[in-house]
């Protein structure tokens, strides 16, 4: 149960970029560039690793220490998740907007 709810938390976060026009959802942009989306996207990948490790020491009790092999995975996995969100901004937006 606990690791269906940290995806699904990831999913969350990794769309999270792609949402809105404000800047972590503080300081409006419009329109709000791609590379301050792909920064907010590391930023809260970090945060995902942070959510991670305090899952791992509330089940395990301990962190385990992860080589670069891991990083590269869980990025690519963070990436992956990201994909709805991009379709949503660049490909159904603006069908949508085309349409009306």
């Amino acid at each position: 149960m606990s690791v269906w709810l940290m995806l699904a938390l990831f999913l969350l976060i990794a769309n999270l970029p792609w949402i809105g026009n404000r800047v972590f959802f503080i300081y409006p942009m419009q329109p709000k560039p791609v590379w301050i989306r792909l920064i907010e996207l590391l930023l809260y990948y970090f945060v995902s690793l942070l959510i991670g490790m305090a899952f791992e020491i509330r089940f395990s009790g301990d962190v385990y220490i992860q080589q670069w092999e891991y990083f590269v995975t869980t990025l690519s996995l963070f990436l992956v998740l990201a994909v709805p969100g991009v379709v949503y901004r660049y490909q159904w937006l603006p069908m949508q907007k085309k349409f009306k």
